[in-house]
């Protein structure tokens, strides 16, 4: 579990075709603190640290992972948003973030406004019911308010201190981001979606059901 604060910026040094997927290598000050078996999200993405020698850390990328993240187009030299797992007695600055990537995006536009920046990007519309004004979103692993929503769109401001410390000052029209939705939201629409079609019985199994 990540709360999306992003603790550093990493580099790709290598990303490597192996049998089971890709091997990532990120170069990162942040790698002499990490321990092996460790979760790290990368741009959002949960891995699990294999390999760290104080001055980077390798992880592996399933086919799958690849394929639904933007993980599978990062080259090397690219930057990355790391942040390690949440500990159970730290501040929750942002929101919960699972490190489970529901889709991408692609930024559609970057436009100034005085020291902030406006990003708008789309996303699938398969998204469209987890998302609301004001809401949570995590974009890249960053925990983001949803400040303009349309359809297949949306707005989210970016403050001086986040454009300057994530990979977000980087980003063009073009760009593909992680996107996450609030777990919270998630689960109510699925509760709704269980409600309305009465697949579960909130209270249990009846001793007769169980017994057949």
């Amino acid at each position: 579990m990540f709360n999306g604060l992003i603790e550093g910026l990493g580099e790709v040094a290598e990303l490597k075709v192996i049998p089971a997927g890709f091997r990532i290598c990120v170069a990162t000050s942040l790698a002499a603190e990490l321990a092996l078996g460790e979760s790290i999200a990368v741009n959002g993405v949960c891995l699990t640290v294999i390999h760290t020698d104080g001055e980077a850390f390798h992880a592996e990328i399933s086919p799958e992972t690849a394929r639904v993240t933007g993980l599978g187009e990062l080259q090397r030299g690219w930057v990355v948003n790391l942040e390690r797992s949440m500990r159970a007695d730290t501040r929750v600055g942002g929101h919960f973030v699972q490190g489970h990537v529901d889709a991408t995006g692609r930024i559609e536009e970057i436009r100034h406004e005085a020291e902030f920046h406006w990003v708008t990007m789309t996303f699938p519309s398969a998204l469209a019911p987890y998302l609301v004004r004001k809401g949570s979103v995590a974009v890249d692993g960053i925990s983001l308010t949803v400040a303009g929503l349309s359809d297949t769109r949306l707005d989210v401001q970016i403050v001086p201190f986040t454009w300057d410390h994530t990979n977000l000052c980087k980003a063009t029209a073009g760009t593909v981001v992680n996107l996450e939705c609030d777990i919270i939201g998630k689960y109510v629409v699925r509760a709704m979606e269980v409600g309305e079609f009465g697949a579960v019985n909130p209270r249990g199994p009846s001793a007769e059901e169980h017994n057949g």
